[in-house]
């Protein structure tokens, strides 16, 4: 990295250095965290069971402890989460949980964190913008119009807070205490982030990053579809939002206190702002919305690699093809590391993990012949330091709060090195069929869904021959669609309009947890959507891939399209579409 720059301040030049004594010394520093990771936490039931002697080296440790995925620690998180204050996991005491966007048995996974582990990512947020400084300079003169939301969080039977990881950053004195930054001023008030009711924290948020139009210099969510949402929101809102600004008087649907506290401070009547907004968005062209109300914006900050990558053409449309920036990679179980290009095209993004975060390994990964790992005979996982370029990898992580070995479930591939640590293009997240923003649906979940809805076909005589699914992003938000290809029996008494709404809607009652919250309290997912094809439509599927050179022999039916002309062929041969005519049942609680 060219950190020679004469403008880059003293502490960006510290953080620059960091990144460099860590990325040289990867295989080093790896070592000394797995050995604190087994010192510290060597006297915990877990490594007790495997590794009695408490050995720190990695030779003993890969040959002891297994390589495990989330449903062989349940038993240990359902013990944590029901009270058990032992060190069973980890050493120091677990001081909550954060839920995963990642299912198991239909309800977020738990991953047990120490307090600690918040100065970890923390350390990580603080290495993005040196970085960016020396691609973007100057984000320290204007502001980041950032749609940041909170969830709902839920205690476990033990006393112990469950919420995802930045519903915990967010709440947490880490962000809500946080020095001035001048490089980090968001238009957003933590009054809005903090909101825990959707419409009032975006309708603010939007209100706030209009009324300051001019200091914006980077617009930014998380993911790519939560960006979208805002301007789709501003698209649906933008009369309410400018009578605000001419007026001067805030939404009478904004009832949140500390909101209308912090609003009464800000909004003052600006005719001038609220013709402008109102000549931009009543034409209903919205192609490059972004700069033409935020003029001055650099870059997107939207996570865009993976699933998220459908969402790049709307996105290109909505900025006039502004650079987006995927700056980290994290998940709940552990922050990974960071993008040291952060202006790189989006297919071309890599993640350079940073060895201090955890002690990370990797599963070589061919797609033609999966590894089986079983418990007698450890395969042999390749360390960080190791890995090939060009090769595919599960990643599996052993973190300072007590996930030993843990598949994680993310697919890489190494695409070169940046010192001796190396960079990976993120695959995909393995067995992910459907996904629109933080929902993931697997295989499974879709074939349970479709027989939980198909049984109302039968008092019709009528059955699915075959199924299959797209995540439409057409619509915003997206939505999923299942083609239906259907055995009617008797014509005459076919299943009516209404049983194949209700089809929808037994459907989306089958699906995971965060697919009905994404549904319900997000409202970042759309209703579930089938649309019934023609008898043999998925016979001319078959047809279209064995001209393409799929093997005849082990030909099967997709579960999933995504391939244009594929989902062209489909939707030429709909009879008809139906909606869930009404959104899933969801409350925080889990189910047991």
């Amino acid at each position: 990295m060219a950190a020679h720059h004469s403008s880059v301040p003293e502490k960006f030049a510290k953080a620059l250095g960091f990144i460099e004594d860590m990325t040289t010394n990867a295989d080093k520093v790896q070592e000394k965290v797995l050995a604190e990771i087994l010192g510290r936490n060597a006297d915990t039931e877990y490594l007790q069971r495997f590794n009695p002697g408490g050995a720190t080296d990695r030779e003993t440790f890969k040959s002891r402890v297994p390589v495990v995925t989330y449903e062989d620690l349940q038993p240990e998180i359902q013990r944590i989460a029901n009270g058990d204050r032992s060190p069973i996991l980890c050493s120091h005491p677990i001081s909550e949980f954060l839920t995963s966007s990642g299912t198991s048995a239909g309800e977020r996974k738990l991953m047990p964190t120490i307090s600690e582990e918040m100065d970890r990512r923390q350390l990580l947020y603080s290495l993005l913008m040196p970085v960016m400084n020396l691609y973007v300079p100057g984000l320290d003169k204007g502001k980041a119009l950032y749609f940041l939301f909170i969830k709902g969080e839920t205690t476990t039977p033990g006393g112990l807070v469950a919420r995802p990881v930045l519903t915990s950053y967010y709440k947490s004195t880490h962000f809500k205490t946080r020095p001035y930054d001048p490089y980090n001023v968001y238009t957003s008030p933590d009054e809005a982030i903090l909101c825990s009711d959707s419409f009032q924290s975006m309708y603010t948020q939007m209100l706030c990053g209009l009324l300051m139009r001019h200091e914006v210099l980077r617009v930014g969510a998380v993911f790519a579809s939560g960006l979208l949402r805002a301007i789709r929101f501003l698209q649906t809102h933008w009369r309410q939002l400018t009578h605000d600004i001419s007026t001067g008087s805030l939404n009478p649907r904004i009832t949140d206190p500390a909101i209308q506290e912090r609003m009464a401070k800000i909004l003052h009547p600006n005719t001038d702002l609220a013709e402008f907004i109102t000549k931009e968005c009543e034409s209903e062209n919205w192609e490059r919305i972004i700069p033409r109300i935020w003029p001055n914006t650099k870059y997107l900050d939207v996570i865009v690699t993976g699933t998220m990558a459908q969402y790049i053409p709307l996105l290109d449309f909505y900025s006039g093809g502004l650079p987006q920036a995927c700056t980290m990679y994290a998940s709940s179980e552990c922050y990974f590391g960071l993008n040291l290009k952060p202006m790189t095209k989006p297919a071309e993004v890599s993640y350079t993990i940073m060895p201090n975060m955890g002690y990370f390994e990797f599963i070589p990964h061919e797609p033609a012949n999966p590894v089986e790992l079983r418990r007698d005979s450890p395969p042999q996982l390749v360390d960080l330091a190791d890995v090939e370029v060009g090769k595919e990898y599960e990643l599996v992580v052993t973190t300072y709060s007590g996930l030993c070995r843990y598949r994680v479930g993310d697919i890489l591939r190494v695409t070169g090195f940046h010192n001796s640590a190396p960079q990976f293009k993120f695959i995909r997240r393995k067995n992910v069929l459907l996904s629109i923003d933080a929902d993931k649906t697997d295989e499974s979940e879709l074939q349970k869904a479709v027989e939980n809805a198909s049984a109302l076909l039968r008092d019709f005589n009528t059955s699915v021959v075959e199924y299959t699914s797209y995540a439409d992003t057409n619509t915003i938000p997206g939505h999923y669609v299942i083609y239906w290809e259907l055995l009617v029996k008797d014509p005459a008494n076919g299943p009516t309009r209404e049983v194949l709404e209700e089809c929808c809607r037994v459907m989306e009652e089958s699906m995971n947890s965060v697919y009905r919250q994404c549904r319900v309290a997000d409202n970042s997912v759309g209703p579930l959507e089938i649309r019934v094809v023609k008898n043999g439509t998925f016979e001319e599927l078959m047809d279209y891939a064995i001209s393409r050179g799929a093997s005849i022999n082990q030909y099967k039916a997709p579960r999933c399209v995504s391939f244009t002309p594929i989902v062209e062929l489909l939707d030429a041969r709909v009879l008809s579409a139906h909606f869930s005519p009404a959104p899933p049942h969801w409350t925080p609680e889990r189910r047991v």
